[in-house]
């Protein structure tokens, strides 16, 4: 599971001269061990940190406080990895998690001998973390190894894109209702949780999701949370899902109506249709990701409508967002394996707006569509 991403990640580190290394962003915890701890609810409350990956000599050690230990049992199986927890939750005496992850560490620390140079993925650690950190391998020379995995992680492995098909299945079923519950006296958080119930029904379990579900008379109508704002007869509505799975993200996004669209609906939405083919047909390796920004944004300015202030597409993976991204002056240039986003759209804030998106796996001769949901207008 993942192993060829540590292998990436152990080639990299020991180039660079680290002798060990210590991850906490989640990213890169599920980019190289596939656990992702469940997050619906928000953090472990007993936990003193969000899961934590040390590597030294070759080998991994997934960290986690023991009421999760057994969801990531499978890691244990791995022949270069291995599970380590401390004690969470108790009734035999008070609550000192923090106090049980720095005796591990510590631990952790002694069997692998004296290190020099330690990577450290400093952002995603708390504070009270890193006091603990200092405490238990006092001495070390730390160096900050923030952001190194990030151009590794573009290029998807068989095993992350059959992850990612599995979301985008799940955002496919989330459109088809959000679809049908659009009509006019629903509201924008009646069509998200037709969309949300359908996707937990699918997936058979609770499924984080996001992202916008707005109507277009909100002054702000590029995207938001569902809330009470009520469809009228006519009123356009962007709905933008994505789902987690296993860790991973999809991304998607149609634009719906409530009855039949107008003239000036149909005409954007047919705008924003033709940019996003004419950017599926730039994507093929060797493509440079600035230069397909500027044809779709130049697509939209040339029919006449105001450009969108948000970036032309972005990767997807264990983030929502991932390198590359689409937007203006980018030097990225895509490779096959990539997965991508294309999003282009027109708004008239107060108004109406129109958003379209779908997902790219880009492959030696081109792209393929990932997505399959319905992205034509109501009526």
């Amino acid at each position: 599971m993942h192993r060829p991403q540590r292998e990436q990640a152990h080639a990299l580190l020991t180039e660079r001269g680290v002798d060990a290394a210590l991850f906490a962003s989640p990213a890169s915890i599920t980019w190289l061990t596939g656990f992702a701890a469940p997050v619906q609810t928000g953090a472990n409350p007993f936990a003193a940190a969000p899961p934590l990956l040390w590597w030294a000599d070759g080998k991994f050690t997934l960290i986690v406080v023991d009421g999760l230990a057994p969801l990531a049992a499978a890691f244990d199986a791995e022949e270069d990895g291995r599970v380590a927890s401390y004690r969470g939750y108790t009734i035999d005496g008070p609550i000192d998690s923090a106090r049980h992850l720095r005796e591990l560490l510590q631990a952790l620390w002694s069997a692998h001998g004296e290190r020099q140079h330690i990577g450290m993925e400093s952002a995603a650690l708390p504070a009270a973390v890193t006091g603990l950190l200092a405490g238990a391998m006092g001495g070390a020379r730390w160096v900050v190894i923030d952001g190194w995995l990030a151009p590794l992680r573009m290029v998807k492995t068989a095993e992350e894109l059959a992850k990612l098909r599995e979301n985008f299945r799940l955002t496919d079923i989330g459109h088809a209702a959000a679809r049908a519950a659009v009509v006019a006296g629903a509201r924008e958080i009646d069509v998200w949780e037709a969309a949300r119930t359908a996707v937990e029904q699918a997936a058979g379990c609770r499924v984080p999701m996001g992202n916008d579900c707005a109507v277009g008379y909100r002054q702000e109508n590029i995207g938001g949370w569902p809330l009470d704002f009520v469809l009228r007869d006519g009123d356009s509505i962007i709905v933008d899902l994505s789902t987690i799975r296993h860790g991973y993200w999809s991304d998607s996004c149609a634009t719906y109506v409530a009855g039949a669209p107008s003239e000036r609906q149909r005409a954007i939405h047919r705008v924003a249709s033709e940019a996003l083919a004419l950017g599926a047909g730039l994507l093929r390796p060797g493509a440079v990701a600035g230069e397909i920004d500027r044809q779709v944004r130049a697509f939209i300015a040339d029919a006449g409508y105001p450009v969108y202030p948000h970036h032309t597409g972005h990767g997807v993976g264990v983030t929502g967002h991932e390198a590359p991204r689409l937007i203006p002056g980018s030097t990225a240039v895509l490779e096959a394996g990539m997965v991508i986003l294309l999003e282009p759209g027109i708004y008239f804030p107060g108004e109406t707006g129109v958003r379209v998106e779908d997902a790219f796996l880009i492959v030696e001769d081109g792209a393929q569509r990932l997505t399959t949901h319905d992205k034509s207008l109501n009526g």
